[in-house]
């Protein structure tokens, strides 16, 4: 009986998404290179002057809907997290200079995702964090899960 109760628990979880978009400018350097290594390496994205995306953001929240309200979290708690933890800390900001929890990081795609994680994971208490999908270009996105854990769900 226990067995079929987890296997139910499982089959009715429910992966909830909401997208934001934010444009923010950054600069890849390695203060340990030389100017000659961090534009071999980095090119472009090197430029002293930095560079900016209009970013998109994806973020997924696990569990299982509320029986009374049918939802999985509050979508507009969600969405004051999401201008409270990244929208007013990343947006129309140089990610070098004025984001403190990326100091000393290359702002690369998968660092902001990882980021953007560990700002949003203490905040979402309904539900759990599943993950979290940077796309800094159409071509381009990092995704964050738990621990590693993959898309299969593995945590």
């Amino acid at each position: 009986m226990e067995l079929r109760n987890r296997r139910d628990k499982r089959t009715s979880m429910v992966l909830l998404t909401r997208k934001i978009e934010f444009a923010a400018s950054h600069v890849y350097n390695n203060p340990n290179l030389s100017a000659e290594e961090n534009r071999r390496i980095f090119g472009k994205c090197n430029n002293p002057h930095g560079h900016g995306h209009n970013y998109t953001l994806e973020v997924t929240v696990e569990g299982e809907p509320d029986p009374v309200t049918g939802m999985v979290l509050d979508l507009k708690e969600l969405k004051e997290i999401l201008d409270r933890e990244v929208m007013q800390r990343m947006d129309h900001r140089h990610l070098n200079y004025e984001v403190a929890e990326l100091a000393g990081q290359i702002p690369t795609c998968e660092n902001v995702a990882r980021v953007i994680w560990q700002l949003l994971e203490p905040k979402v208490t309904q539900g759990r964090l599943h993950r979290v999908r940077l796309y800094e270009s159409a071509d381009l996105f990092a995704d964050c899960y738990r621990n590693g854990a993959s898309a299969a769900g593995k945590s």
